[in-house]
Protein backbone atom coordinates (compact mmCIF):
# COMPACT_ATOMS: atom_id res chain seq x y z
CA UNK A 1 0.00 0.00 0.00
CA UNK A 2 2.73 2.28 0.28
CA UNK A 3 4.36 2.17 -2.52
CA UNK A 4 0.54 3.10 -4.58
CA UNK A 5 1.06 6.59 -1.87
CA UNK A 6 4.51 6.70 -3.33
CA UNK A 7 3.22 5.98 -6.77
CA UNK A 8 0.50 9.47 -6.28
CA UNK A 9 3.22 11.57 -4.47
CA UNK A 10 5.08 10.85 -7.87
CA UNK A 11 2.51 11.66 -10.03
CA UNK A 12 1.67 15.13 -7.68
CA UNK A 13 5.20 16.09 -7.72
CA UNK A 14 5.19 19.57 -9.98
CA UNK A 15 9.02 18.69 -11.16
CA UNK A 16 7.48 16.58 -13.04
CA UNK A 17 4.93 18.51 -14.88
CA UNK A 18 7.30 20.81 -16.14
CA UNK A 19 10.14 21.39 -18.96
CA UNK A 20 12.13 18.30 -20.87
CA UNK A 21 10.90 14.72 -20.42
CA UNK A 22 7.70 15.76 -18.11
CA UNK A 23 4.80 14.17 -17.82
CA UNK A 24 3.02 16.27 -20.67
CA UNK A 25 5.25 15.70 -23.06
CA UNK A 26 5.58 11.97 -22.45
CA UNK A 27 1.71 11.65 -22.83
CA UNK A 28 1.80 14.09 -26.07
CA UNK A 29 4.09 11.26 -26.99
CA UNK A 30 1.83 8.72 -26.56
CA UNK A 31 -1.05 10.00 -27.81
CA UNK A 32 1.33 11.24 -31.34
CA UNK A 33 2.28 7.45 -32.19
CA UNK A 34 -1.28 5.83 -31.65
CA UNK A 35 -3.12 8.55 -33.56
CA UNK A 36 -0.91 8.63 -35.76
CA UNK A 37 -0.66 4.59 -36.03
CA UNK A 38 -4.53 4.80 -36.36
CA UNK A 39 -5.03 7.14 -39.17
CA UNK A 40 -2.73 5.43 -41.43
CA UNK A 41 -4.72 2.03 -40.61
CA UNK A 42 -8.05 3.58 -40.88
CA UNK A 43 -6.86 4.73 -43.71
CA UNK A 44 -5.78 1.42 -45.72
CA UNK A 45 -8.44 -0.63 -43.78
CA UNK A 46 -11.78 1.09 -43.54
CA UNK A 47 -12.24 1.25 -47.36
CA UNK A 48 -11.14 -2.37 -48.09
CA UNK A 49 -13.34 -3.81 -45.46
CA UNK A 50 -16.06 -1.43 -46.79
CA UNK A 51 -15.37 -3.06 -50.36
CA UNK A 52 -15.32 -6.78 -48.88
CA UNK A 53 -18.16 -5.73 -46.94
CA UNK A 54 -20.41 -4.48 -50.11
CA UNK A 55 -19.21 -6.70 -52.60
CA UNK A 56 -18.58 -9.56 -50.63
CA UNK A 57 -15.76 -10.93 -52.59
CA UNK A 58 -12.33 -11.33 -50.35
CA UNK A 59 -13.94 -12.54 -46.87
CA UNK A 60 -12.01 -15.46 -46.24
CA UNK A 61 -8.63 -14.02 -47.46
CA UNK A 62 -9.38 -11.21 -45.17
CA UNK A 63 -10.56 -13.34 -42.41
CA UNK A 64 -7.55 -15.42 -42.25
CA UNK A 65 -4.95 -12.48 -42.80
CA UNK A 66 -6.84 -10.37 -39.80
CA UNK A 67 -6.98 -13.83 -38.16
CA UNK A 68 -3.09 -14.13 -38.60
CA UNK A 69 -2.14 -10.48 -38.06
CA UNK A 70 -3.44 -10.63 -34.07
CA UNK A 71 -1.05 -13.66 -33.39
CA UNK A 72 1.76 -11.49 -34.45
CA UNK A 73 3.89 -10.85 -31.13
CA UNK A 74 3.83 -6.94 -30.99
CA UNK A 75 7.56 -6.82 -29.18
CA UNK A 76 9.47 -9.34 -30.92
CA UNK A 77 7.88 -7.62 -34.72
CA UNK A 78 9.07 -3.84 -33.17
CA UNK A 79 13.10 -4.89 -32.63
CA UNK A 80 13.01 -7.01 -35.73
CA UNK A 81 11.62 -4.01 -37.93
CA UNK A 82 14.08 -1.23 -36.20
CA UNK A 83 17.11 -3.83 -36.77
CA UNK A 84 16.13 -4.07 -40.06
CA UNK A 85 15.52 -0.89 -41.12
CA UNK A 86 18.29 0.51 -38.94
CA UNK A 87 18.32 3.11 -36.37
CA UNK A 88 17.96 5.93 -38.01
CA UNK A 89 14.90 4.58 -39.16
CA UNK A 90 13.37 3.88 -36.17
CA UNK A 91 10.08 6.00 -36.06
CA UNK A 92 9.03 4.98 -39.68
CA UNK A 93 9.84 1.16 -38.52
CA UNK A 94 7.38 1.55 -35.34
CA UNK A 95 4.71 3.53 -37.26
CA UNK A 96 4.25 0.52 -39.45
CA UNK A 97 4.72 -2.24 -36.91
CA UNK A 98 1.74 -0.01 -34.83
CA UNK A 99 0.16 0.29 -38.35
CA UNK A 100 0.26 -3.73 -38.67
CA UNK A 101 -1.28 -4.29 -35.25
CA UNK A 102 -4.34 -2.14 -35.76
CA UNK A 103 -5.10 -2.73 -39.68
CA UNK A 104 -6.70 -6.23 -38.32
CA UNK A 105 -9.69 -5.33 -35.70
CA UNK A 106 -10.41 -2.00 -37.93
CA UNK A 107 -11.06 -4.39 -41.23
CA UNK A 108 -12.69 -6.57 -39.41
CA UNK A 109 -14.90 -4.01 -38.46
CA UNK A 110 -15.92 -2.02 -41.22
CA UNK A 111 -16.37 -5.56 -43.25
CA UNK A 112 -18.58 -7.01 -40.31
CA UNK A 113 -20.46 -3.86 -40.03
CA UNK A 114 -21.83 -4.13 -43.61
CA UNK A 115 -22.21 -7.81 -43.51
CA UNK A 116 -24.84 -7.83 -40.52
CA UNK A 117 -27.10 -5.51 -42.11
CA UNK A 118 -30.50 -7.28 -43.11
CA UNK A 119 -30.08 -8.47 -46.73
CA UNK A 120 -34.00 -7.24 -47.47
CA UNK A 121 -32.81 -3.48 -46.27
CA UNK A 122 -30.51 -3.87 -49.26
CA UNK A 123 -32.79 -4.99 -51.67
CA UNK A 124 -35.42 -2.21 -51.03
CA UNK A 125 -32.91 0.14 -51.75
CA UNK A 126 -31.65 -1.28 -55.17
CA UNK A 127 -35.68 -1.79 -55.47
CA UNK A 128 -36.10 2.43 -55.39
CA UNK A 129 -34.00 2.55 -57.51
CA UNK A 130 -30.49 3.24 -55.76
CA UNK A 131 -26.89 3.03 -57.38
CA UNK A 132 -25.00 0.97 -55.61
CA UNK A 133 -22.51 3.86 -54.60
CA UNK A 134 -25.80 5.33 -53.07
CA UNK A 135 -26.71 2.33 -51.41
CA UNK A 136 -23.02 2.11 -49.65
CA UNK A 137 -22.54 6.10 -48.49
CA UNK A 138 -26.86 6.16 -47.55
CA UNK A 139 -27.66 2.95 -46.90
CA UNK A 140 -24.54 0.59 -45.46
CA UNK A 141 -21.97 2.99 -43.90
CA UNK A 142 -24.18 4.65 -41.44
CA UNK A 143 -25.97 1.13 -40.85
CA UNK A 144 -22.87 -0.40 -40.12
CA UNK A 145 -20.87 2.92 -38.54
CA UNK A 146 -21.46 1.13 -35.01
CA UNK A 147 -19.25 -1.97 -35.50
CA UNK A 148 -16.74 -0.16 -37.42
CA UNK A 149 -16.20 2.10 -34.30
CA UNK A 150 -16.13 -1.08 -32.32
CA UNK A 151 -13.24 -1.95 -34.27
CA UNK A 152 -11.47 1.25 -33.75
CA UNK A 153 -12.03 0.83 -30.54
CA UNK A 154 -10.70 -2.31 -30.02
CA UNK A 155 -7.24 -1.16 -32.40
CA UNK A 156 -6.68 1.97 -30.55
CA UNK A 157 -6.88 -0.03 -27.05
CA UNK A 158 -4.07 -2.31 -29.06
CA UNK A 159 -2.18 0.30 -29.81
CA UNK A 160 -2.04 2.49 -27.53
CA UNK A 161 -1.00 -0.44 -24.67
CA UNK A 162 1.51 -1.43 -27.48
CA UNK A 163 3.02 1.96 -27.75
CA UNK A 164 4.62 1.69 -24.39
CA UNK A 165 7.16 -0.41 -25.77
CA UNK A 166 8.94 2.27 -28.13
CA UNK A 167 10.45 3.21 -24.94
CA UNK A 168 12.47 0.10 -25.95
CA UNK A 169 14.09 1.57 -29.19
CA UNK A 170 14.34 5.01 -27.45
CA UNK A 171 11.71 6.49 -28.63
CA UNK A 172 10.23 8.11 -25.57
CA UNK A 173 5.84 7.87 -24.25
CA UNK A 174 4.98 6.85 -21.19
CA UNK A 175 6.53 3.59 -21.02
CA UNK A 176 10.07 5.93 -21.18
CA UNK A 177 9.46 6.10 -17.66
CA UNK A 178 9.01 2.12 -16.70
CA UNK A 179 12.47 1.44 -18.41
CA UNK A 180 14.35 4.27 -16.81
CA UNK A 181 12.34 3.24 -13.51
CA UNK A 182 13.80 -0.36 -13.65
CA UNK A 183 17.12 0.97 -14.21
CA UNK A 184 17.19 3.02 -11.52
CA UNK A 185 14.94 0.91 -9.13
CA UNK A 186 12.50 3.52 -9.13
CA UNK A 187 9.05 1.97 -8.40
CA UNK A 188 6.91 4.64 -7.43
CA UNK A 189 8.60 6.36 -10.74
CA UNK A 190 7.13 2.71 -12.68
CA UNK A 191 4.01 1.97 -10.82
CA UNK A 192 3.02 6.09 -11.46
CA UNK A 193 3.72 5.62 -15.27
CA UNK A 194 1.74 2.28 -15.34
CA UNK A 195 -1.60 4.01 -13.84
CA UNK A 196 -1.15 6.68 -16.35
CA UNK A 197 -1.12 4.19 -19.21
CA UNK A 198 -4.49 2.75 -17.62
CA UNK A 199 -6.18 5.88 -17.21
CA UNK A 200 -5.01 7.29 -20.40
CA UNK A 201 -6.35 3.89 -22.12
CA UNK A 202 -9.53 4.01 -20.14
CA UNK A 203 -10.28 7.47 -20.85
CA UNK A 204 -9.64 6.28 -24.94
CA UNK A 205 -12.29 3.43 -24.33
CA UNK A 206 -15.21 5.69 -22.81
CA UNK A 207 -14.59 8.48 -25.42
CA UNK A 208 -15.44 5.32 -28.09
CA UNK A 209 -17.90 3.77 -26.13
CA UNK A 210 -19.73 7.01 -26.04
CA UNK A 211 -19.05 7.32 -30.27
CA UNK A 212 -20.33 3.67 -30.33
CA UNK A 213 -23.31 4.56 -28.57
CA UNK A 214 -24.14 7.07 -30.50
CA UNK A 215 -23.03 5.65 -33.87
CA UNK A 216 -26.60 4.06 -34.35
CA UNK A 217 -29.01 6.18 -37.18
CA UNK A 218 -32.00 7.93 -35.14
CA UNK A 219 -34.40 6.31 -37.08
CA UNK A 220 -33.09 2.74 -36.19
CA UNK A 221 -33.13 3.81 -32.64
CA UNK A 222 -36.41 4.78 -32.59
CA UNK A 223 -37.73 1.55 -33.87
CA UNK A 224 -36.12 -0.41 -31.50
CA UNK A 225 -38.61 -1.58 -28.81
CA UNK A 226 -37.35 -0.84 -25.31
CA UNK A 227 -36.49 -3.99 -23.30
CA UNK A 228 -39.18 -4.63 -20.53
CA UNK A 229 -35.99 -6.09 -18.33
CA UNK A 230 -35.16 -2.57 -18.23
CA UNK A 231 -37.69 -0.56 -18.16
CA UNK A 232 -39.00 1.01 -14.31
CA UNK A 233 -41.71 -1.54 -12.42
CA UNK A 234 -43.76 1.94 -13.12
CA UNK A 235 -43.58 1.91 -16.21
CA UNK A 236 -43.95 -1.84 -16.79
CA UNK A 237 -46.89 -1.55 -14.60
CA UNK A 238 -48.54 1.17 -16.60
CA UNK A 239 -48.05 -0.42 -20.12
CA UNK A 240 -49.74 -4.10 -18.34
CA UNK A 241 -52.69 -1.91 -17.06
CA UNK A 242 -52.99 -0.21 -20.89
CA UNK A 243 -52.73 -3.51 -22.05
CA UNK A 244 -55.69 -5.30 -20.37
CA UNK A 245 -58.05 -2.34 -21.05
Amino acid sequence: MELFFEAFAWLLDPAHWEGRGSIPQRIGEQLYFTFLAMAVASAIAIPLGWLIGHTGRGRDIAVAITGAARALPSFGLLFLFVLLAGVLNREPSTIFVLVLLAIPPILAGAYSGLEAIDRRVIDAARAVGMTEWQILWKVEVPLGLQLLISGLRSATLQVVATVVLVAFVGLGGLGYEIVQGIALRRYDQMLGSAILIIVLALLLDAIFALLERYAVPRGVRAGRTPDVRTTSSGRRATADTSATT
